[in-house]
């Protein structure tokens, strides 16, 4: 009696390399699409995934290949595991600081896209690029913000965008902020963040998967007041990514 599975994938090294053609052949949206569904092949979705990593140039790292990333993260297969971990031993993005600072658990946060925990721990990381005073108080003074190192602002944008195809971070907050001429009361509903009058309630009224609206996440708003988040949108940090 013949295979169900083999009778449907009779050739899967040409199956892989078919997929694999469609992927290197597409724009970027239409790869995250393609991505998406590759997954769902058995038995070789998680290889076209694999192999397509391989080839991707990872700096930075594309918003395909932290989809893939993603994906092969979540599926917890022995080969998918032990891909990752000779590949990718602390993730798809770069972990650079100019502070010694730790960003591992919050790209393991961001990877099994558990935005809560991972704001949560955003606003640990910029308290700790402040100092011991904010990190034990838990927020920061504008003054604090101004001082943070480019790369690290940089690598926790960077783990933002790439976990969520490029619908958060800092900078996709500041390119909606700057086209709404910098004004917060366009802003806020924009995001998310305000309704008519009200504020949207932490955490509860807040959207922690990617049906948020764009620039939803991460909650800056909890840093205390505009000053602070004016002054992180302002950083020196996007200019010197070409803005």
């Amino acid at each position: 009696m013949t295979n169900p599975t083999t009778a449907s994938f009779p050739e899967t090294s040409s199956q892989i390399a078919e997929l694999l053609a469609q992927l290197r052949a597409s724009a970027e949206k239409k790869q995250l699409q393609l991505i998406s569904e590759v997954v769902s092949i058995s038995p070789v979705g998680p290889e076209v995934l694999m192999e397509f990593l391989k080839e991707q140039p990872l700096t930075p790292p594309s918003l395909s290949a932290g989809l893939a990333y993603q994906i092969l993260y979540q599926a917890n297969l022995p080969t998918t595991q032990e891909f990752l971990q000779t590949h990718f031993p602390t993730g798809i993005v770069p972990l650079l600081s100019d502070r010694g600072i730790d960003y591992t658990l919050l790209q393991e946060k961001l990877a099994q896209q558990d935005f809560l925990a991972a704001d949560k721990l955003t606003l640990e990381k910029l308290c700790q690029l402040a100092g011991a005073i904010a990190v034990e108080r838990k927020w920061l003074y504008f003054s604090e913000v101004e001082q943070f190192p480019i790369t690290d602002l940089q690598t926790i944008d960077k783990l933002w965008l790439v976990h969520s195809q490029g619908k958060f971070g800092f900078s996709v907050q500041r390119e909606i902020w700057l086209s709404l001429g910098q004004n917060w009361d366009k802003f806020w509903p924009k995001i998310g963040w305000k309704t008519g009058s009200n504020w949207t309630r932490y955490p509860n009224e807040f959207i922690w998967d990617l049906s948020a609206p764009r620039g939803h996440l991460p909650l800056s708003n909890q840093l205390r007041g505009v000053r602070v988040f004016s002054s992180l949108l302002s950083h020196p940090a996007w200019c010197a990514k070409g803005d």
